[in-house]
């Protein structure tokens, strides 16, 4: 796994590991710290935007919290 760069110094997410279709991230708490989302669910635009996100290393905590939780709830 790729370490976050974690530039704003308050994420949750301490690595991830990108696929061609999918984008593994571990946190640093929470009751399941390993999440895999692919291109099924949550679907590939938001998998896309979060690889994005994750190789700026600013702004993927966020991203899951506001938008990707939602999505997998419903």
């Amino acid at each position: 796994m790729t370490p976050y760069l974690n530039l704003s110094g308050q994420s949750n997410v301490i690595a991830y590991e990108v696929t061609e279709d999918a984008i593994h991230v571990l946190f640093k708490s929470g009751a399941q710290r390993n999440y895999l989302y692919n291109n099924v669910r949550p679907g590939a635009d938001v998998v896309n935007n979060m690889k994005q996100l994750a190789q700026q290393g600013r702004g993927l905590n966020s991203y899951i919290s506001r938008f990707v939780k939602k999505q997998l709830r419903a």
